[in-house]
């Protein structure tokens, strides 16, 4: 009987595994292409699409939802409030008596807040052009994440036989900060809009 020691040879090409890396970083452009062309219909294609108007209030709740957490034995609370009244749009040319949008604070009946028709049912507040911009730019900063790996991907095969050039590592890097960056500014400015 023949007795092996160590480990056995590799059989799979080096190329193989380069390959397949490749694929896996064009798949990953692929990927921040999608968060691109997300952060621009979720964004200003939107708003820029949607029915400005007022939705006059006649009265808000709140929804508490709980969900159950298998880690411990709490269970964890979440509100949301939601506005209900007429909506009118800008020009008059809407008007819609059974509008409902969530909203980030209650009203009293007979305030009036801005909102977006952005469906034949769904509304939004309206946060106006820089909100909607803020939005964008978060899914085209996040974009940035995987288009870096995927760039680093394509070029080296995430394979670490090939060494990669400082050229590439410094423009990985600085794609990977710029998204980070961009990504908290863009949170920030959003959340304030």
């Amino acid at each position: 009987m023949t007795q092996v020691h160590g480990n056995p040879p590799n059989t799979a090409a080096p190329g193989d595994r380069t390959g397949l890396g490749r694929l896996i970083g064009a798949g990953l452009i692929l990927v921040s292409l999608v968060l691109l062309a997300l952060g621009a219909y979720l964004g200003p294609y939107t708003y820029s699409s949607s029915t400005q108007g007022k939705l006059t209030v006649e009265t808000c709740t709140v929804d508490y939802k709980y969900r159950s957490s298998t880690s411990s034995s709490s269970r964890k609370k979440t509100k949301t409030k939601w506005c209900y009244g007429t909506f009118t749009s800008t020009d008059g040319s809407t008007k819609d008596i059974n509008a409902e949008l969530k909203s980030d604070a209650l009203h009293q009946r007979g305030d009036v807040i801005e909102a977006l028709k952005t469906g034949d049912t769904s509304y939004q507040q309206d946060h106006g052009w820089t909100g909607a911009i803020a939005v964008g730019c978060v899914w085209w900063f996040g974009s940035l994440f995987p288009l870096a790996i995927g760039y680093f991907g394509t070029a080296t095969g995430f394979s670490s036989s090939q060494a990669p050039s400082r050229r590439l590592l410094r423009a990985c890097v600085i794609l990977v900060a710029v998204g980070g960056i961009g990504l908290i500014v863009s949170l920030l400015v959003a959340f304030i809009a």
